[in-house]
């Protein structure tokens, strides 16, 4: 069973890698970006389900899971409801809901494989929980300041 919630894991999180990626990279107007804002969304679940239950069958090696599909996961939706909803300065919250919880799904990522990837693997284990952060945080306030109210609320 535990292997089936890690096949579905795996496969949505490449989805929700490369949407991502596609979604960050599109025109930011209704079409191509928001069909792969679904996409993402829609996938992040998938990946959010799977964590948490794959996190309580195995959660002495794996709680860490937990957290972290906790926060990024509640990042997403918070990018998601502020562009559905609309409220009071929903552009910053968009922003940075999704651009974070892309953060969030790239640290899980490392943070399991890191072992599998050359380079990486030499770092502490502490650098790799928090590179994606210190790359990704600036590129959050370059695309804010870009496409976000001049007044940022994240």
């Amino acid at each position: 069973m535990f292997k089936l919630f890690l096949i579905a894991h795996i496969l949505t999180g490449i989805i929700c890698l490369i949407i991502g990626l596609f979604a960050m990279s599109s025109k930011k107007k209704k079409g191509k970006h928001t069909i792969a804002g679904e996409m993402y969304h829609c996938s992040y679940v998938f990946v959010f389900v799977t964590a948490i239950i794959m996190s309580i069958l195995h959660w002495e090696k794996s709680q860490y899971l937990f957290y972290i599909a906790l926060f990024s996961y509640g990042l997403a939706l918070l990018g998601y409801l502020a562009v559905k909803k609309k409220w009071k300065n929903w552009l910053d919250f968009h922003l940075g809901g999704m651009l974070g919880s892309y953060i969030g799904i790239v640290t899980a990522t490392l943070v399991v494989n890191v072992h599998r990837i050359p380079l990486l693997n030499e770092f502490p284990t502490l650098v790799i929980w928090f590179l994606p952060t210190i790359i990704g945080t600036p590129m959050i306030v370059k695309v804010g300041q870009k496409y976000g109210s001049k007044q940022a609320s994240f």
